[in-house]
């Protein structure tokens, strides 16, 4: 890419005169000495006529305040959006201000570009210029487009390794990338040690206050392999429980006995969220809410249903943790409040895409861990709400959708399953599918297993797919098959792991259900040394808490 220039960043017209308008532009104020695009760049919630595009600026990504080591004092950032991506065909350019109030961020709307098709984009602050970004537009709402490209991920805890499969990602290009959730973790060093010992340290306490998060996501958003990600592809994303404390619910954090200010830890973690990722403005925070469910459209290809299964939900029954609890039959309890309930059914009702992907946090199929009578499951998951996923499923089986897909994260491992609306009698019609990835580095290197010797599996014959190794899944969507391809990387805990795919399912278009293409064998070299995979290690190898 050729080195910039200053033709390159002439703004013309309204932008023009609004740049020497600005106070504290470089001729009225002194300029930042060091490089303040420390974080790196971002664009995300792409539609058919732009996206939204993100920075933040930090000269001191570490700082303990929170501030990134900038001044007190907002910032004049110019943008640009460029057709070639060696940047000399300038589309669109302006100037927005970076203010302390909301961290240095800036999320800047850009509309009125050309349908199904890739932009890049940079930004300037003084004489500093940031790295460039990949951005792209959906295709036209009465277009299908060409075959979409789809990864999705969760669970990137910094100190249990590195974020391999970030730069892997960021080497597919895919057109879009979801992130469901644990895209940073809240605990201070030497609390949530993996066996071995962790391999990175978080700098700062645990996350508790503005300042303590933005620390945080600073100290996420400086690692070169997610900045890699983030300027590779357009992302979506939503939060799951770790952006503010582990297994949080509504208004109820996990321990509240310990946390009476609980709310002003919501808000926080909140306000940092929206700074630090490439939101539209309809999910700027109010206090302690931040509409954050929402829907992007891909032409006619596929509609993302982006759910949040942690603002409106229910308390988890019975204490939380793996219960045969009667809790979680109750009809009355949700995990999605009843406005977002009715929001989605009603969105299957209305929708004409040929495949609705429903992007959320948790585990969706049932998951029973016992062999016996009991019904032992996930009172964290959608099984500790089973009222609320019959309702949701019926719901698209009611309106007649034509391919149903639930993508999840949360339990720090790959896996596919077939979801029913009875899942105690096997023979039962299969209504949709469910792929899982699994971690980008949560709990460690992980390793490789024969999914037939997955007891869960067994005791649960919808359920197809399992293994325990870090990565995430590659989809390419095509009106007539969704692929999927589950990616792996064999170590997190040393940089630089190559990255296989450990197995790959088809969804056929109207035929609900995942069917497996290929798998790769285990090593025969290292199956004998291989300890047995069982419910316990399954479970703990998922569960968060230190």
């Amino acid at each position: 890419m050729p080195k910039l220039n200053r033709r390159h960043f002439l703004v013309t017209g309204l932008a023009a005169g609004a740049v020497a308008a600005l106070p504290g532009t470089a001729s009225a104020s002194p300029e930042l000495r060091a490089d303040p695009f420390t974080l790196g760049v971002a664009s995300g919630d792409p539609d058919h006529g732009g996206f939204v595009l993100w920075t933040r600026l930090a000269v001191n990504p570490l700082a303990e305040d929170g501030m990134g080591g900038m001044p007190n004092r907002p910032f004049p950032v110019l943008w640009q959006i460029y057709a070639d991506e060696s940047c000399r065909r300038v589309v669109r350019a302006g100037v927005t201000f970076a203010a302390p109030e909301w961290g240095h961020s800036v999320h800047v709307e850009v509309d009125n570009l050309s349908s199904d098709r890739e932009y890049w984009y940079r930004f300037r602050v003084g004489a500093h210029v940031s790295p460039v970004g990949r951005a792209r537009t959906a295709p036209h709402p009465l277009s299908y487009g060409g075959a979409l490209t789809m990864a999705f991920v969760s669970c990137a805890q910094y100190e249990h390794g590195y974020f391999t499969s970030y730069r892997h990602l960021a080497e597919e290009r895919p057109d879009v990338i979801l992130h469901l959730g644990d895209y940073q973790y809240e605990y201070t060093k030497d609390t949530y040690v993996i066996p071995g010992g962790n391999v990175r340290d978080h700098e700062g306490p645990e996350t508790v206050t503005l300042a303590n998060y933005r620390q945080r996501h600073a100290q996420y958003k400086a690692d070169p392999d997610l900045q890699a990600a983030h300027a590779a592809s357009p992302w979506l994303v939503v939060f799951d429980d770790h952006e503010v404390d582990n297994n949080w619910a509504d208004e109820i954090p996990e321990h509240a006995e310990d946390q009476p200010t609980f709310l002003q830890r919501r808000e926080a973690a909140f306000r940092a969220y929206y700074e630090n990722m490439p939101l539209r403005r309809t999910s700027i925070p109010r206090g302690i809410d931040m509409q954050l469910y929402r829907r992007v459209r891909w032409g006619q290809m596929a509609t993302f249903h982006m759910l949040d299964t942690r603002q409106y939900r229910s308390d988890q029954g019975c204490g939380d943790g793996y219960k045969d609890c009667p809790a979680a039959v109750d009809p009355t309890r949700s995990i999605t409040g009843d406005e977002q309930e009715r929001w989605l059914i009603d969105g299957f009702h209305r929708s004409r895409a040929q495949w609705d992907v429903i992007g959320q946090q948790v585990f969706f199929a049932q998951r029973d861990n016992n062999a016996g009578p009991l019904k032992v499951t996930s009172m964290d998951a959608w099984d500790g709400y089973v009222a609320s996923r019959q309702r949701i499923t019926q719901g698209w089986v009611d309106a007649g959708i034509r391919n149903p897909v639930v993508l999840t994260g949360d339990v720090h491992a790959h896996w596919a399953s077939d979801l029913k609306l009875n899942y105690d009698d096997p023979t039962t019609a299969t209504v949709g599918s469910e792929l899982v990835a699994s971690s980008i580095s949560t709990g460690g290197d992980g390793r490789d297993s024969d999914p037939q010797t997955q007891p869960f599996l067994k005791i649960n014959p919808h359920l197809k797919f399992y293994n325990n190794q870090r990565g995430y899944v590659l989809t390419r969507i095509e009106r007539d098959r969704m692929t999927a391809d589950f990616k792996v990387v064999p170590r997190v805990q040393v940089p630089g792991s190559e990255v296989h795919t450990k197995a790959t399912f088809v969804i056929e278009d109207r035929v609900p259900g995942v069917q497996q293409t290929y798998l790769r064998p285990v090593d025969p070299t290292l199956a004998r040394s291989l300890p047995e995979t069982t419910i316990e290690e399954t479970v703990r190898l998922e569960t968060d808490r230190p």
